[in-house]
């Protein structure tokens, strides 16, 4: 169950990202709210070794929050979630909701509860990561016995590269995964624009299509409901 009301939405996103705010509130209901924090982060993209040091930037600027009334709290730092793991993901959400006193939805976690929710056991995936996040990626999505049959990514760069991709670019690699095969597709990463993607492709292909933003802000909903 999900509410239908206006939230007053905290979000986080790393320092770059220039798309989830404006699509997160375009799947909201009308009349909601974002504060937006953006982690501090170099030009290259998160690894193993660079995110204890983003994590804990991360946790720090979330006391900025408790200025604002909000409803609930989302992270939406798609790749950190990946290399985290399904336990380090709900660790930092944990955290999160002790500094903040919210309710806090992931977009990792967001991402396997949704592919469950309409029984996708086995999808496409697109994505803008290189091999290392992929493979994090993968995994994340295996702990919820989604397995990946059809895959493409964009391997950006660099966060420059990410994000210069556009929702045109988007909408082709998406089409070419839509193969009769899998119960379903997943765009993931919160800086690919899919507002505008995921609900015609859908209507044309007859199955289910994801993205990062879509789920996140599904939950952060039902998350209050």
């Amino acid at each position: 169950m999900s509410t239908t009301r206006p939230l007053n939405i905290g979000l986080m996103v790393p320092i770059n990202n220039t798309t989830m705010e404006g699509e997160m509130l375009g799947w909201l209901p009308p009349g909601s709210t974002c504060v937006t924090l953006r982690i501090p982060r170099g030009k290259g993209l998160l690894t193993e070794e660079t995110l204890p040091a983003y994590k804990d930037a991360a946790i720090a600027l979330a006391k900025e929050f408790n200025h604002h009334q909000l409803d609930v709290i989302a992270y939406g730092c798609t790749a950190a979630g990946f290399i985290l793991g399904p336990q380090g993901d709900s660790e930092i959400a944990q955290r999160l909701a002790d500094t903040t006193g919210k309710p806090v939805v992931t977009t990792a976690r967001s991402m396997v509860l949704a592919l469950q929710a309409i029984g996708a056991g086995n999808i496409a995936l697109l994505t803008p990561y290189q091999d290392d996040v992929n493979v994090r990626l993968r995994a994340f999505l295996q702990s919820g016995d989604i397995a990946v049959s059809h895959f493409d990514s964009f391997y950006a760069a660099d966060v420059v590269a990410l994000g210069q991709i556009t929702e045109d670019q988007v909408a082709a690699r998406a089409q070419s995964l839509c193969t009769n095969d899998v119960d379903a597709l997943f765009i993931a990463c919160s800086q690919l624009p899919t507002l505008n993607v995921v609900t015609p492709l859908a209507a044309t292909w007859g199955k289910p299509v994801l993205s990062s933003i879509q789920v996140t802000a599904q939950y952060a909903m039902q998350a209050v409901a």
